[in-house]
């Protein structure tokens, strides 16, 4: 079995990377010149270097793969101009596909394993969302998700219209070992531990996932997912303030006694933003 996995230098990419060579598959990764490949260095994997818009170097790592898992976003949700995000997450993804339905590449292409995000999933407090549940109303959202929902439609489109034989994997918020690139969650933890956080923002509830589950859940959609399905990847659901707390206690800190509401933090972001540089 031969798989490729673009942006496995990313937290969830280089999990995936590393349960795929313990699996004893033959496995190619692709990441873009100059990234962090700390978590995958150690790795026996056939490496291809370049970005989602280098059609050729897609080609060449796509051709003769059975499965290739799709790992790439950009989480910046907080830019003041939201066009990178949808330069990255929607145009870019439209061009890997491209690619992954060429005849060559499409004739051996078992599964495209998309990573996408459970803030696709329709949700309401009090409510157990399933993976049937759509955003009600997509004029509410904020860019970053609006990125997010248009690039897994459009991956379910590429299933429906175009032979694509597409999973997507709404992945909830990850956590565990090898956060080497500091997602903005890592980030947060990482604070926490180091004592260096000044406050913890109330009133935020996260949908968590440890990272190990999160990886071995695309390895088992690349061998029983069902073609143009999603499935939600969750563990449960955990504070903002209870994450905190776990990580200053196993790092022997003490946890940030002051808490910000999450509204006032908004406020406070909004204010950060608006001045001018």
């Amino acid at each position: 079995m031969t798989a490729l996995v673009i942006g496995a230098n990313g937290y969830l990419g280089s999990h995936v990377t590393r349960q795929l060579v313990a699996a004893g598959q033959d496995v190619r990764v692709m990441v873009r010149d100059g990234a962090n490949t700390v978590g995958i260095d150690d790795l026996a994997i056939t490496r291809f270097v370049g970005d989602i818009w280098n059609t050729a170097v897609l080609r060449e790592a796509m051709t003769g793969c059975d499965v290739v898992y799709y790992c790439v976003v950009d989480t910046r949700g907080w830019l003041r101009d939201a066009a990178p995000l949808f330069r990255t997450n929607v145009d870019g993804t439209r061009n890997v596909l491209d690619v992954a339905v060429e005849p060559e590449i499409a004739a051996g292409l078992r599964k495209f394993v998309f990573t996408s995000s459970y803030v696709t999933v329709g949700r309401k407090r009090g409510r157990v969302a399933t993976e049937a549940d759509v955003i009600a109303d997509p004029a509410t959202l904020t860019p970053y998700v609006r990125s997010r929902v248009q690039a897994e439609n459009l991956v379910m489109e590429y299933a429906r219209e175009r032979g694509l034989p597409a999973v997507a994997m709404c992945v909830s918020t990850t956590y565990g070992a090898g956060d080497w690139g500091r997602t903005p969650h890592g980030a947060i933890i990482a604070g926490a531990a180091f004592g260096k956080l000044p406050f913890v923002m109330s009133g935020i509830e996260l949908e968590a996932v440890g990272i190990d589950d999160a990886a071995a859940a695309l390895l088992l959609a690349a061998d029983r997912g069902r073609v143009g399905e999603r499935y939600l990847i969750s563990e449960k659901m955990i504070s903002n303030a209870e994450v905190v707390r776990i990580a200053a206690e196993a790092a022997g800190v003490p946890a940030p006694s002051r808490s910000v509401p999450l509204a006032l933090s908004y406020a406070m972001a909004a204010l950060a933003a608006s001045r001018p540089r």
